[in-house]
Order: C-alpha cells, then structure tokens, then sequence
C-alpha cells in the first residue's frame, strides 16, 4: 500500500498503454528488461490491443494510476509444455520496492495455481537484479541455471539466472519412474 492507498491488479486495456509506455521510459525499468530504450507509445498500444486470448497483462494501480505491469503467457506452444507459464514484470522506477511487485506476482501466481492450471511458472532475471531476485524467491522462485551472456545491455553482456516455481502440490518426489 502506499500513500494510503491500496495498490488494485486488473487486467490491462488500452487505455492503459501511455501508462505503460512512461514506465518503460525509465533507465531501471529497461536496465531490468529485455525491452530497448526509447520505445514508442504505438507499440505499446499494439501489444495490449492484441494480447492473445490465453495470455494475461495485469496492471498494479494505485488510486487509478497505473505504476506497474505483468505478463503471464504460455511458455510454449507444445502440448508437452502446456503446464508451464512463463511471465515478465515491471514496476515504475519511482514506485519499486512500495509493494506493487508483491501485488503483482501474488495476483499472477493466484492465476496461475486456481485457474489456468499451470504446474511450473519460469521466468529470467538479470544475476545484477538484487532486488527483484528477493521478491521471487519471497514467492517460492528457485534459481535452476545462470545464462551466460544473456543480453547485451548498456554496451556490455549481462548474464542472467533462469528461476522457476512448482505449483506448491505437485510433489516431485512422488513421481516413479517406470523400471
């Protein structure tokens, strides 16, 4: 909560996209993405005016600003990997660290265990994102491998961890394998 105010997750609409747009205007929302500096308002408006059907923007707002976003899709088209989802996030960089995130990933993984039936959740962050590191582990997040040379950022490689989470009642400890 902030300012007295609590933070509300919806799901995104266009309207939202100049909100969007201004929080990808800022250097630790970019620094902490895969998305490019500069982007344009168009594209933004594009992406959540065609959002597929099965895939989910959430928006953090507070007292009706929208401060942050959320993306949860599919993370493969293949029948095989129909139990995994795969997200992305961003908070303004004026309002990390006040609660949007928790907000945000609560509400995402609440989706995704009650309703979309995702066994696995799988995301990327940047081994330098500290902050963002300890919010999904608060979540259950495990690291599972470091990518090296992940993306090129700022004039330079950055390396990133690949983190994921098992829906809390799938126990792999109980799957047998065929002898």
């Amino acid at each position: 909560m902030t300012s007295g105010h609590p933070i509300v997750i919806r799901r995104a609409e266009p309207a939202d996209a100049e909100a969007i747009h201004q929080t990808f205007l800022g250097p630790r929302v970019i620094a902490g993405t895969l998305q490019l500096p500069y982007p344009s308002l168009e594209m933004w408006r594009k992406r959540i005016a065609e959002v597929p059907a099965n895939d989910y923007m959430l928006v953090a707002t507070i007292a009706g600003e929208v401060i942050g976003s959320l993306g949860l899709h599919a993370a493969s088209k293949s029948p095989r990997r129909r139990h995994v989802g795969a997200l992305g996030m961003s908070v303004r960089d004026d309002r990390q660290r006040r609660g949007a995130g928790s907000a945000l990933l609560r509400a995402a993984i609440e989706l995704a265990d009650g309703w979309l039936n995702y066994q696995r959740l799988e995301l990327s962050v940047y081994t330098d994102n500290l902050a963002a590191m300890h919010l999904y582990r608060k979540f259950g997040f495990a690291i599972e491998g470091t990518c090296r040379a992940y993306a090129f950022r700022d004039g330079g490689y950055v390396d990133a961890y690949q983190m994921a989470r098992l829906h809390p009642a799938l126990k792999m400890d109980e799957v047998v394998a065929d002898e």
